[in-house]
């Protein structure tokens, strides 16, 4: 074959092999965002219209989540918390819609302290997904259900599931780290309630 031949080989191989590391490298970009943020990636993805707006959305919200300064908690301060976290529980069957309006303040104010942002429930949410992606559908069911209660049109049972919602992202941010795990184990798994199991249950009694 003459010379010309084997070049257009060559740039022929070259292009496919360049095209296969592209593809390889976008499909393991796709798998580590979905991973990371879990229904959070299938959300952006309708909302912007396609892969490729809705990855450089995530990839947006983990650059500026970088740009953070976030921190644990310390257990003195957690357990500080989780006690106002049951007062607010225990208002619930007098007053419901108050609860609902607690439970979302303290939720914020835990935010702050570990270091999140606190103004605009987009951009909280934007910034929680990234490593708070699986619990970002309970925040924002939350914040549905507290909007209709601030209208009056929310029912009790709407309520109770708020303050489920709300207490599903309050564990979460509340956890303690890796390091402060039961030794031979790992922490022990949340219930729907979002407490550990085995203790009590949480949930906001039914009035």
């Amino acid at each position: 074959m003459s010379t010309a031949i084997w070049v257009v080989i060559a740039v022929v191989v070259v292009a496919a092999l360049i095209a296969a590391l592209y593809l390889a490298r976008t499909r393991a970009r796709t798998q580590r965002l979905r991973r990371r943020f879990g229904p959070e990636y299938d959300r952006t993805l309708e909302n912007e219209g396609g892969r490729t707006a809705a990855e450089r959305e995530l990839r947006s919200r983990e650059q500026r989540h970088d740009e953070l300064e976030l921190h644990d908690l310390d257990p003195r301060r957690r357990e500080q918390y989780r006690e106002q976290w049951v007062r607010v529980q225990e208002r619930f069957v007098d007053t419901p819609e108050a609860a609902v309006e607690q439970a979302d303040g303290l939720v914020t104010v835990v935010m702050g302290e570990r270091g999140y942002p606190t103004h605009g429930f987009e951009d909280k949410v934007a910034h929680l997904s990234v490593e708070h992606g699986r619990t970002m559908e309970h925040y924002r069911s939350a914040h549905a259900i507290s909007g209709r209660a601030a209208d009056k049109e929310a029912s009790t049972e709407d309520l109770r599931q708020a303050m489920v919602h709300y207490r599903a992202l309050f564990e979460e941010l509340l956890s303690a780290p890796a390091e402060e795990a039961p030794a031979g184990g790992t922490r022990p798994a949340p219930t729907a309630a979002g407490g550990p199991a085995g203790h009590r249950d949480d949930r906001p009694p039914r009035s």
